[in-house]
């Protein structure tokens, strides 16, 4: 305490003994024991009061040895176990930790991470990733401005992260204990493959696979990619200590709808110790964009041979040249060409009234423009029967989708009779006409979307010029084949708005984390803030089946799905007030990172080791750096001087005190009629 504080107390001692003694002895004219004793608590009384805003404070001098941290990193992940070493490791762990001479010097703490950072926890080896530089930015987190030494057992073999060589901070020595036989092994590896999520039927898919060798001899090996038990693709490919490493490009036929699983396998007559890594599956969907489309036309014209090879050179269309009278079935296509409707058609756009088929219409001088005001609403026709030829002019505020100018102003003109067309409101105009170098004002090619319901016009015969002369031009037909692909793409593509959106992928790897996303629309289309979206999952070989809730993100809900096995799933996802629900499926591939490596990756953990001016240990040598450890001057305890301040009496006692002492004074004089 310091002085004031003693002068104050003493103070507080005085003033409560004269105001005692004022209140019970200095105006009673008998003094006897009992106002004495009276004195003494009024006393106690206000010396209490008094300490008790005074609030004295005690400081307390201790010396505290603060260690150095010794954190042991523990490698928790799978490939330990596939190695061997997870028995080993153990045992490293608990004698590093438990040893004696090192918790006297350091603060000896174990942990251990794969793709998490945990202390405390029983070491299963059953991590499906490593993350060595996570593990190192959370001991920066842990022991922030200190110098320290790291003991890491690990083989080294990082999955995920950045490169941990460089994630230590500099004031960091780590010391690596390398688990597994460094004895280098014949081993074959398919290690990444490069291909494409999704393939359109009926075309191929390029794969791109990186083959891995470990060995010091030259080495033959065969390499299949396998669908099933059927061999699609077969090579030989060659290995020697100086070429470790081979690209392997293969083109594969997307001949079936959906994901379809593949398997890339490498195999040799020479013995391996791990033939896990030697296949490596993956998937492909095979997406159905075929177009069934009927070229419908009455007359015989050049244009019809001009647009049908236009159109197929994408070979997801298909089209049929008709008669009006020869469609059976409007369910059986996916778009009508309609060229230069007359009379004849009449039936047919009828029958297209309900089915509901988006068109294309192309004019002619053989065109009954009466018939097209009566079925359409795009434009409006007023024409006579003067025939008139009309050039294109390219618009460049044209938005429904991406079209360049092909040089649609050097096309030779298409021809139809002279008259007025005029655009109704929400027709987007691609092309207008001319008539030599005066604008009429009217389009020449329109397109309209309204709802799910698109539609798309072009006023003029005699398209197959443009072909024809793009390709003098050009020497090749693709722009006017692309433009005409464009065209078809909008009119065959009805993406109706849903309230309910899920997003997911059609296969994932085992172990790979497994998220689905949804978004929820309300009635005019805002995203909905508090839908209740929940998720049912069905494991389509064992039936067993388990219910997830999503979670509210940014604009969208998520629900994670780590942990499934591989298999073939299938899921809806509901929304609980509307009931709107979405069905889909997914696969997961069996594939596990951790089960890949033969070897520890000596050399990474050697540089960790020279970069943070450590060393790298082996475990038959673990008490050499027990011992170095122990003997290292570079870290010595420091002693530190803590001040305690605490006060000379808790609040509490005080308070205690008071009551104690105002009770006892009450009855006493209660029971002396002093009252």
């Amino acid at each position: 305490m310091t002085a004031t504080t003693v002068l104050l107390l003493i103070v507080a001692a005085l003033a409560a003994f004269g105001l005692s003694f004022y209140q019970y002895l200095f105006r009673a004219k008998k003094k006897g024991t009992t106002l004495f004793f009276l004195a003494f608590l009024r006393f106690v009384t206000l010396f209490a009061v008094f300490v008790l805003l005074i609030n004295p404070v005690v400081s307390n001098k201790d010396l505290q040895v603060a260690k150095t941290p010794l954190p042991v990193l523990l490698d928790n992940s799978q490939s330990i176990k596939e190695l061997g070493q997870d028995s080993l490791a153990k045992l490293l762990a608990e004698k590093i930790s438990g040893n004696k001479q090192l918790k006297d010097k350091y603060d000896v703490q174990l942990y251990t991470f794969d793709d998490a950072f945990e202390t405390g926890k029983v070491p299963d080896f059953k991590g499906k990733q490593t993350r060595i530089d996570q593990a190192a930015q959370n001991l920066q987190q842990l022991y922030r401005n200190a110098t320290y030494p790291v003991v890491m057992l690990t083989d080294g073999n990082q999955t995920v992260g950045n490169d941990y060589i460089y994630s230590f901070k500099e004031n960091t020595v780590v010391y690596p204990v390398v688990l597994g036989d460094t004895t280098t092994f014949t081993d074959l590896r398919v290690g990444q493959v490069n291909v494409n999520k999704y393939a359109f039927l009926k075309n191929k898919f390029p794969i791109e696979v990186f083959l891995q060798y470990s060995g010091n001899k030259a080495v033959n090996a065969s390499f299949s990619i396998m669908q099933g038990n059927t061999t699609l693709s077969k090579q030989t490919v060659s290995f020697s200590p100086d070429k470790k490493a081979q690209v392997v490009n293969v083109l594969l036929n997307a001949d079936k709808v959906g994901v379809q699983t593949y398997r890339a396998v490498i195999t040799s007559a020479e013995p391996e110790k791990n033939k896990y890594n030697n296949v490596k599956n993956f998937a492909v969907e095979v997406i159905d964009q075929r177009s069934e489309i009927a070229l419908v036309s009455s007359v015989n014209h050049p244009d019809l041979g001009a647009i049908k090879r236009g159109i197929e050179t994408n070979k997801q269309r298909r089209v049929t040249i008709l008669k009006p009278s020869e469609i059976k079935s409007l369910a059986d296509y996916n778009l009508l060409v309609l060229y230069q409707p007359d009379a004849s058609f009449r039936q047919l756009l009828e029958q297209n009234k309900s089915a509901g088929l988006n068109t294309f219409t192309i004019t002619g001088n053989s065109t009954d423009y009466n018939l097209l005001n009566q079925y359409q609403n795009l434009v409006s026709f007023r024409m006579s029967g003067q025939r008139e030829d009309y050039l294109a002019d390219y618009n460049n505020q044209f938005s429904l989708f991406s079209q360049e100018d092909i040089g649609f102003a050097n096309f030779p003109p298409l021809q139809q009779p002279f008259g007025t067309i005029t655009a109704k409101e929400g027709v987007s105009v691609l092309l207008s006409s001319r008539i030599r170098n005066v604008a009429t004002g009217s389009p020449l090619m329109v397109f309209s979307e309204e709802g799910a319901k698109r539609s798309a016009m072009l006023f003029g015969e005699n398209i197959w010029k443009w072909r024809v002369d793009y390709h003098v031009n050009n020497k090749t037909v693709e722009g006017f084949d692309i433009f005409l692909d464009k065209t078809v793409q909008f009119l065959t593509t009805n993406a109706k708005r849903k309230s309910l959106v899920v997003n997911h992928e059609s296969f994932y790897n085992s172990g790979e984390p497994i998220t689905i996303s949804a978004e929820y629309f309300n009635k005019n289309y805002e995203f909905e803030e508090n839908a209740r979206l929940t998720l049912s999952l069905k494991n389509k070989k064992t039936g067993a089946s388990k219910n997830y809730d999503f979670l509210k993100g940014n604009k969208e809900y998520k629900v994670n799905l780590d942990g499934l096995g591989a298999g073939q799933y299938t899921f809806t996802v509901k929304e609980a007030t509307s009931n709107t629900s979405y069905s889909g499926k997914f696969e997961v591939l069996d594939f596990e990172i951790e089960k890949q490596f033969v070897n520890p990756d000596l050399a990474r953990l050697k540089q960790l080791a020279q970069n943070t001016n450590g060393t790298a240990y082996y475990p038959a040598n673990v008490e050499d750096l027990i011992k170095a450890l122990a003997e290292n001057d570079s870290y010595k305890p420091t002693q530190k001087e803590v001040i305690k301040k605490s006060p000379l009496i808790e609040w509490v006692w005080i308070l205690v005190i008071m009551a104690v002492a105002l009770a006892t004074e009450w009855f006493t004089r209660k029971y002396n009629g002093l009252l």
